[in-house]
């Protein structure tokens, strides 16, 4: 009936419920509780923009400084005992002989007088060379790189040496520096060489044969240190023809230092120089008079090979103030298996008694296979196998003993 209230038996299912009674109090707090994160977060971003602590939270201690007067620190530092000298004093070239380490000062007029190189070698298994070209130590010129004293001192010679590396515990029974050359024209016997050779064993190359610059590298990568063969003229000439840009005596010695420079230009990273022949021209001092000048501003080693008796070479580069030395025995001038094993015995032998022999051989494919099988028999004797940049400096009495 219109007008007339529903009853909760026939009002409308779903509609018109009574207002639940009491407080929301669940609301309340979950509304509170956001609140509080919210101050917080803005509280901490507040303390983080007004207080910039640059330790940013690291660990922090506080440590007392305390000022001492002089005469108490001087009292404190003194050692309570006195201990005795448990070594001697030792010069700073022996010391550096000693550890394989080059250093290179440099001179007097030197650009940059303070300064010194100091090459450190690794173990003997990795010793490795300075890379080259050192760009302080070649001048371009229109025969490519030659090489040339840097403007602080240092020298091919000494940056392209191999280091020594760490000296046994005990005292080698002898030094043997050895110079395999002839290098660069055979392929397959240089390959030999640097593959089989101990990386102790001194390299010379020809100025002759293909990618020789990527050669030499390949030789300096396997720890051999590099030598240049110089073409020189030999008493018969020419029927005995050593190559292109031989080195002569007589009316085209004027030519002669033109000649080097292409010689030289050949390929970088060599630490000097040694003769290719040249029986005639070694024995004629007017003759390398000229030549051993061009090469005297260029830091390098000059070695006889020992091929001839009548050679001035080593001892006309040492008046012109050039580090030079000569070689003691040709190991296979008989090119057969036995001879040359009996030269190395020879070796041996000439190590034990003088300190230090420096010998020669050329890359026979025979010569290579000997002086391999060799060398694996030295360290049971004591007899080490060095650079024949190094050998000078075992030729003086204070270390190993001098040839007599």
């Amino acid at each position: 009936m219109a007008g007339t209230p529903l009853t909760e038996l026939n009002r409308p299912l779903g509609q018109n419920r009574p207002a639940p009674h009491g407080k929301p109090w669940g609301l309340w707090l979950a509304m509170g509780a956001s609140g509080a994160v919210g101050l917080a977060v803005i509280a901490l971003l507040l303390l983080i923009a007004t207080r910039r602590d640059p330790d940013g939270g690291e660990p922090m201690a506080t440590a007392l400084i305390e000022k001492r007067s002089p005469q108490s620190q001087a009292s404190s530092s003194a050692p309570t005992t006195s201990t005795p000298e448990l070594r001697t004093q030792a010069s700073a070239s022996q010391l550096e002989t000693e550890a394989g380490v080059t250093v290179v000062r440099p001179g007097a007029g030197a650009e940059a007088p303070g300064s010194i190189v100091i090459t450190i070698p690794d173990s003997p298994a990795t010793i490795k060379l300075a890379p080259s070209p050192d760009s302080r130590l070649v001048e371009r010129t229109r025969y490519g790189l030659l090489p040339k004293t840097g403007p602080d001192g240092a020298t091919p010679a000494q940056i392209y040496a191999r280091p020594l590396g760490p000296q046994p515990t005990t005292k080698p029974a002898g030094r043997i520096a050895l110079l395999v050359g002839g290098l660069g024209i055979s392929q397959s016997g240089t390959a030999d060489a640097i593959a089989k050779l101990p990386g102790a064993v001194s390299l010379a190359f020809a100025p002759y044969g293909p990618e020789l610059e990527r050669t030499v590298q390949r030789a300096r990568g396997e720890g051999h240190e590099i030598f240049l063969q110089v073409p020189m003229e030999p008493f018969d000439y020419p029927d005995n023809d050593p190559g292109p840009q031989t080195l002569l005596t007589g009316p085209k010695a004027a030519e002669n230092i033109d000649r080097l420079q292409w010689v030289l230009g050949r390929f970088t990273g060599y630490v000097g120089i040694v003769n290719f022949l040249g029986g005639r021209l070694t024995a004629d001092d007017a003759a390398l008079s000229p030549i051993l000048r061009e090469i005297s501003g260029r830091g390098l080693i000059v070695v006889d090979d020992g091929s001839s008796s009548r050679s001035l070479l080593a001892t006309s580069a040492t008046r012109a103030q050039i580090p030079a030395m000569k070689v003691d025995r040709v190991i296979d001038t008989v090119a057969r298996a036995d001879a040359i094993d009996k030269e190395l015995a020879m070796l041996e032998a000439l190590a034990r008694e003088q300190g230090i022999v420096i010998a020669s051989a050329s890359a026979l494919p025979v010569s290579i296979e000997r002086i391999a099988r060799w060398a694996q028999s030295l360290e049971a004797k004591g007899i080490l196998v060095v650079p024949v940049s190094a050998a000078r400096g075992f030729r003086n009495p204070s270390s190993t003993g001098s040839l007599r």
